[in-house]
């Protein structure tokens, strides 16, 4: 399809561009091309297409964020489904295969020059990553998976930053347990990475006690880096939040959300021009 702004056809990051974004975040999975992937056949989301967005991303001038799902499909704190090529793997086997994987991920993507500046290892992880293994019950091992991951990306990119991605918006009891059990199993990350969705994730005032709470008690930043519905007020919370630690928010599926920025013809709304006024602030 083709984008719009004011009329006028343009690369849809480039509008984007326009109106104050700096920062595109794209997922990852394994094998999405997989009868039971994400993109049955087709394979979007996978490494050769990760590498095509990664060029224009990159030739656009804005900064790229990848978002590993370490699976064929979906990962997310209600299914997280590790990749049919790794089925039957011991657990020493499934940390190499997690290690080998992301090194090939960023290597290729560094050859061509568009090496992610920042890197989720894992996608809303508080239930943890490639189950069985790697459940939330199981910290010790969730964390071993999680460190085999973050070593392969700063072998080849030492300065990407490393986000934690935990979709507890409003949850702070819970944020907390996460961090602090990953942080005493030796977890080094960069950024704090929450999702707000005020179906499942409480209040603007839940999110805004767990951010600031999480704020004064961790030294990492903190980047809402999934979020739709109440635009203002969700930025209004993250670049207030004490000691400058709030760094900015993701979209997610600025089509296809509760308030998406462009229609269904590609044209963009008066949503995004609420982002002109937040990047002055």
């Amino acid at each position: 399809m083709k984008f719009y702004d004011k009329d006028v056809q343009k690369d849809a990051i480039l509008i984007l561009k326009d109106h104050g974004f700096n920062y595109i975040r794209l997922r990852i999975f394994n094998d999405p091309a997989a009868d039971s992937g994400y993109s049955p056949k087709k394979g979007f989301c996978d490494l050769e297409h990760t590498k095509q967005m990664a060029k224009r991303i990159k030739d656009a001038g804005l900064k790229f964020l990848l978002d590993f799902h370490f699976s064929d499909y979906w990962a997310d704190p209600g299914k997280q489904y590790k990749p049919s090529a790794w089925l039957g793997l011991s657990f020493e086997q499934l940390k190499k295969a997690m290690y080998d994987y992301t090194k090939n991920v960023i290597q290729e993507l560094s050859v061509q020059g568009t090496a992610p500046d920042m890197v989720q290892v894992g996608n809303e992880v508080n239930h943890g990553i490639v189950w069985p293994e790697g459940h939330v019950g199981n910290l010790d091992s969730l964390a071993q998976l999680i460190n085999a991951a973050t070593a392969a990306v700063k072998e080849i990119n030492p300065s990407a930053i490393i986000m934690m991605h935990v979709a507890l918006g409003g949850q702070h009891d819970e944020s907390v347990f996460f961090l602090d059990n990953m942080i005493a199993r030796g977890v080094a990350f960069d950024v704090i990475g929450e999702s707000y969705y005020p179906k499942w994730h409480g209040t603007l005032e839940d999110l805004r006690n767990n951010l600031t709470e999480l704020a004064n008690r961790y030294t990492q930043d903190i980047i809402l880096v999934e979020y739709s519905q109440l635009k203002r007020e969700v930025n209004d919370i993250i670049l207030n939040l004490p000691n400058n630690k709030g760094k900015g928010t993701c979209i997610w599926e600025p089509l296809n959300t509760w308030e998406s920025i462009f229609d269904k013809s590609g044209k963009s709304n008066d949503l995004i021009n609420m982002y002109d006024e937040m990047k002055r602030e």
